[in-house]
């Protein structure tokens, strides 16, 4: 079965950020710190962090391009400051980034969580905040973001 190719709007970003606020809300947590993803996570995180006037930065660990290996320096350097660290990417698909983070950061004291836009929900990690929730193993879809067009 071949993936069908969604364009996702900027409209249903601002519903999706609006959500992941109130699940934060609900659960009386706010992070110090939003780290976004770069690069699908760039645009969420900047608006989420506008919202909720909290500093952002973006960390390099994508595994798209295995040519690259993950850059943890900015990662690294947040969690010896921020005791509350939110990390934000546009899709929770395979879960192979987030859990990458997760792994390298099992030692350290402070609290990571995890927002997407669209979680899969049969990605290897658990996130805490959501957009949206899919099962890409009965409806595989493609999201294609704004920013990923040109």
């Amino acid at each position: 079965m071949s993936e069908l190719k969604v364009n996702y709007s900027i409209d249903e970003m601002h519903v999706a950020i609006i959500r992941i606020i109130e699940q934060m809300n609900d659960s009386n947590w706010m992070p110090e710190i939003i780290l976004s993803i770069n690069r699908g996570g760039c645009i969420p995180g900047i608006y989420l962090s506008h919202k909720i006037e909290t500093p952002h930065k973006v960390i390099d660990v994508q595994l798209r391009d295995s040519s690259v290996s993950p850059n943890f320096s900015v990662l690294n350097d947040c969690l010896t400051k921020y005791q509350k660290l939110l990390i934000v990417d546009d899709i929770n698909d395979s879960g192979n980034t987030l859990k990458l983070i997760k792994d390298h950061s099992v030692e350290n004291k402070s609290e990571i969580r995890f927002a997407a836009l669209i979680n899969n929900i049969k990605s290897k990690i658990k996130i805490d905040y959501q957009g949206q929730l899919i099962d890409k193993s009965k409806n595989p879809v493609w999201y294609i973001f704004p920013w990923e067009k040109w």
